[in-house]
C-alpha cells in the first residue's frame, strides 16, 4: 500500500494568519501575489547587479577611471571666456582659412618655467564628431557650427607628464563661450578623444580647462604619464601654461585680420624727451 505524502501545513498556516488579521479571501490573495511580485523583482535586481559585476560594468563613473564608455575624462575642469584681444576673430566670416597642424603644432618643443614639452603627435580632422565622445557634447558641437578640430599631443622632456591640446573651429565667439561653459558639467559625460599615444595615460587622473578665443575653443588636458594623482611636486598649472604655447597661432591670425596694433610713444621716446634749452640771446655786436 502506497503512502501519500503529507502536504505541508505552511500554506494553510499563512491563510489562517491572514484570516486572523481580518482580511477577506480576495485581500489575502492580493497580499500573497504582491509578495510574490516583490520577490521576483528583487531577484531580478540581484541578477542584474551580478551580471554587471562579472562584465566589469560600472554604475557610475569613478574617480580617475574614465567614463562608462571606457574613454578618459578629466577629474576637474575650469572654463575661461574669450578675452577682448580676440575680437578681430570673433566671427569665422572674418577668419575663414582652415587650421593646419603645421600652423598650430609646428613647434617641436614648448616651454614654460621649468617645464619643457616635446611634440609626440598631431592630427587635423574635418568636422568634430569623430574627435569627441558623448552624445550631448557631439550635439553641442554640431549646434555650435564646429567644422574642424586639430589635436596635438606632447610629453615632458623627462617623460613624467603628457599634455594634449584640442582646438575647435566654431561659428563665432558666442558659440565658443557656450562650449567652454557647458563643459563645466558636461565633461563628466563627454570629452575630447586622446590621440593614440596618450590614451593609456589619460585613462587615469587628469585635469583640464577650456579657453574661448574669438570663434575658437581650446581644450587643455594634462596628466601624469602613469595616470596617478598629482603630488606636491607635480605642477599641473605650469604644464597647462606650457602646452598653451600653441595659441600663438591664433595671435598671428589676429594680426592677419586686424593688422599690427598701433603703439603710442612710450616714456623716453623722441616725442616726450626733454628738449635742450633755447640758447640765451646775446647782444648784437657793436656797429
Amino acid at each position: 500500500m502506497t503512502k501519500r505524502k503529507r502536504r505541508s501545513s505552511a500554506p494553510a498556516e499563512r491563510w489562517g494568519l491572514l484570516a486572523e488579521l481580518g482580511l477577506t479571501v480576495g485581500q489575502q490573495r492580493m497580499v500573497l501575489w504582491g509578495g510574490f511580485v516583490v520577490g521576483v523583482l528583487f531577484a531580478a535586481l540581484l541578477l542584474t547587479l551580478m551580471i554587471d559585476k562579472v562584465a566589469g560594468g560600472e554604475s557610475l563613473p569613478v574617480r580617475g577611471a574614465g567614463s562608462l564608455l571606457g574613454e578618459g575624462r578629466p577629474e576637474s575642469y575650469q572654463a575661461w571666456p574669450s578675452p577682448k584681444e580676440f575680437r578681430p576673430i570673433a566671427d569665422r566670416q572674418a577668419d575663414t582659412a582652415p587650421l593646419t597642424t603645421k600652423e598650430v603644432f609646428g613647434a617641436r618643443t614648448l616651454t614654460a618655467g621649468k617645464v619643457t614639452l616635446k611634440r609626440v603627435a598631431s592630427q587635423a580632422d574635418p568636422g568634430c564628431s569623430g574627435t569627441v565622445w558623448g552624445g550631448d557634447l557631439t550635439d553641442l558641437l554640431a549646434k555650435s557650427g564646429c567644422r574642424q578640430a586639430v589635436r596635438g599631443l606632447y610629453r615632458s622632456a623627462d617623460g613624467a607628464y603628457v599634455a594634449q591640446y584640442t582646438l575647435l573651429d566654431l561659428a563665432d565667439v558666442r558659440a565658443a563661450n557656450g562650449v567652454v561653459d557647458e563643459l563645466e558639467s558636461m565633461h563628466l559625460g563627454g570629452w575630447t578623444l586622446p590621440l593614440e599615444q596618450g590614451r593609456q595615460a589619460f585613462q587615469g587622473y587628469s585635469e583640464a580647462s577650456g579657453h574661448a578665443m574669438g570663434h575658437y575653443a581650446g581644450l587643455v588636458w594634462v596628466a601624469r604619464a602613469d595616470g596617478a594623482e598629482p603630488g606636491e611636486r607635480d605642477d599641473f598649472v605650469m604644464l597647462g601654461l606650457a602646452v598653451r604655447g600653441v595659441e600663438k597661432a591664433l595671435y598671428r591670425r589676429i594680426v592677419a585680420v586686424a593688422g599690427l596694433p598701433s603703439e603710442a610713444p612710450g616714456p623716453g621716446s623722441a616725442d616726450d624727451r626733454p628738449q635742450p634749452p633755447e640758447p640765451t640771446p646775446t647782444d648784437p655786436p657793436p656797429q
